[in-house]
């Protein structure tokens, strides 16, 4: 028996890393690869132009703008949240738990209607927001509370888990020799817990970049202000402009790879920085 086959888990490794290849090419390669072919087929001026519009410029500036700052919420908040859910016992421990999936239970559709019916000029909140000169509703800040409700339960279904094997016993000895909360939490956990952090804010960015549902509404769409890019790729789409659509699709899909790439190189490093390689 050679070396390869003692090492296999799982017989038939040739017939399932085959399954593997043709199952990806037909659900990522070839969709991706028909869309650069159909966003080439128009000649690149005709690609230039449609992707340096300034309309579609501030869109683009406006959606990745947003879905980091949103990540970075997500990521601060979504730890503090994990902590407490692991931490600590309280009433209603568990209606909390389940109520951070709440974003993957609701259609986007529906998110977005609640949040422009919360955050409206006569909504519930927004009826107390609007006199002290704070709109939510149809502007950018009304996306980014959207964006930072979708994306939360990836940081913290991220995290919790390394959380709950992380042991205590590291934090007693770290207390025992002197350090206090903050440097015991700076030292001693987030170096553990930074890989699984970023991997949380790498999916909640990539969800929030190709939001449409839940973002469309509380939008308002006011051109140059708060249009999101997959409303552009909509809008192209509506008018039989296929080349357009695609256009503006591959320019979406070549910077969301960059900055996942960028992402996952910085986990690596942080992984093997701490000695925890997979």
């Amino acid at each position: 028996m050679s070396k390869l086959s003692k090492n296999q888990i799982f017989p038939g490794f040739g017939l399932s890393l085959g399954y593997t290849l043709v199952y990806l090419s037909l659900i990522v390669l070839i969709p991706i690869s028909a869309v650069a072919f159909k966003a080439g087929s128009s000649g690149f001026d005709h690609f230039w132009q449609v992707i340096s519009e300034p309309r579609v410029v501030a869109s683009y500036k406006l959606s990745f703008g947003l879905s980091l700052i949103a990540g970075l919420i997500n990521a601060v908040f979504g730890l503090m949240l994990a902590w407490v859910l692991v931490r600590y016992s309280f009433f209603g421990k568990k209606i909390v738990d389940a109520l951070v999936d709440l974003p993957f239970a609701l259609p986007t559709a529906v998110t977005g209607i609640a949040l422009t019916a919360l955050y409206s000029k006569n909504g519930w909140v927004g009826q107390y927001l609007d006199p002290l000169g704070i709109k939510v509703a149809f502007t950018p800040l009304g996306i980014l509370i959207a964006l930072v409700f979708i994306g939360l339960p990836f940081v913290v279904r991220t995290v919790q888990p390394i959380l709950e094997d992380l042991e205590t016993e590291l934090e007693e000895a770290s207390a025992s020799l002197g350090a206090n909360r903050w440097q015991t939490f700076h030292i001693v956990v987030l170096p553990i817990l930074l890989p699984a952090l970023l991997t949380g804010f790498a999916l909640a960015f990539a969800r929030a970049v190709g939001e449409y549902g839940s973002v469309i509404f509380i939008a308002g769409n006011i051109p140059m202000v708060s249009e999101i890019t997959p409303l552009m790729i909509i809008t192209r789409l509506e008018q039989y402009d296929y080349s357009g659509a695609t256009a503006i699709a591959v320019v979406m899909l070549v910077i969301s790879l960059i900055l996942l790439f960028a992402i996952n190189a910085l986990q690596a490093w942080t992984a093997k920085r701490t000695g925890r390689t997979r």
